[in-house]
């Protein structure tokens, strides 16, 4: 017989595509971090949340080779076909914790970072705002953070990374490539690997006092197009003007065509 709890997760299980578990235990990698990976599931993000909501304590990876379901930012449908990369990271954090605007920085060097190490290459990644990987000057990840309050106060955050390994969709407005188009030929499991370290590493940067200062000119060090000209879309407008910096919050500075300055707190950015 089937316990209530038993009963609850099959039923999550089955609306989240949850296919066969291939592996779980700690992350080599990244020591107090566990996984489970899967040969497909809904999305990775979602079965996050729901592991969040079972009680699970966090610092846990779930991969898988395919997504079902996957989804990029502002709910676009994200294609996710064997061959790429597809893993999110639960994280348990203080609610009053004003710093989490911050934590899109974090995943994107993490992630830059972990895909150099993964093909060999230096100085190969480029960040774009808010956390956009590129390869000469094209995109090569996506990174989507969701978050819902826990039972405690605390806030159970979902960082779901998808990167371009062996295959790539057409985004429309966006350059889009992936690893082995450009001649790089490492696997999903190399590229986790580096991204666990990486993040790791960077979310301890992150929770120090002043971590982020140190995070913020990283990420400067490896931005693409500050002190050029870009176009900014938001929800309803659309405007122009020059890429300054980011602030404290991770926010986009935007010296205006007629003056004055502007802070965008969420957007997407294109180049002119």
């Amino acid at each position: 017989m089937l316990l209530p709890t038993q009963l609850a997760f099959c039923s999550s299980a089955s609306m989240m595509n949850l296919g066969q578990l291939k592996d779980e235990g700690p992350v080599r990698s990244a020591p107090g971090f566990c996984f489970e990976h899967y040969d497909q599931i809904g999305s990775t993000n979602t079965y996050g949340l729901q592991k969040a909501r079972d009680g699970h304590p966090g610092n846990l990876w779930v991969r898988s080779d395919i997504q079902v379901t996957g989804r990029g930012r502002r709910g676009r449908e994200w294609t996710s076909e064997s061959g790429n990369l597809f893993a999110s990271v639960l994280l348990r954090v203080d609610v009053q914790n004003e710093k989490i605007v911050q934590l899109p920085f974090v995943a994107a060097l993490a992630l830059g970072e972990a895909i150099e190490r993964a093909t060999g290459a230096h100085n190969l990644a480029q960040l774009k705002w808010p956390n956009d990987v590129l390869i000469d000057g094209q995109k090569v990840s996506g990174i989507l953070l969701e978050s819902e309050s826990g039972p405690n106060g605390e806030l159970c955050l979902v960082c779901g990374f998808g990167v371009n390994v062996s295959h790539h969709p057409d985004l429309g407005d966006y350059a889009v490539t992936d690893l082995r188009s450009m001649g790089y030929m490492c696997d999903p499991s190399q590229v986790f690997d580096a991204l666990a370290q990486s993040f790791a590493r960077w979310l301890e940067t992150w929770k120090a006092a002043s971590g982020f200062e140190e995070i913020r000119s990283a990420w400067l060090r490896r931005a693409v197009g500050r002190g050029k000209p870009i176009r900014v879309r938001l929800s309803n407008e659309e405007f122009s003007g020059v890429f300054i910096d980011i602030d404290q919050m991770g926010r986009l500075i935007v010296k205006m065509d007629h003056g004055g300055e502007r802070l965008v707190t969420a957007g997407d950015v294109f180049f002119s």
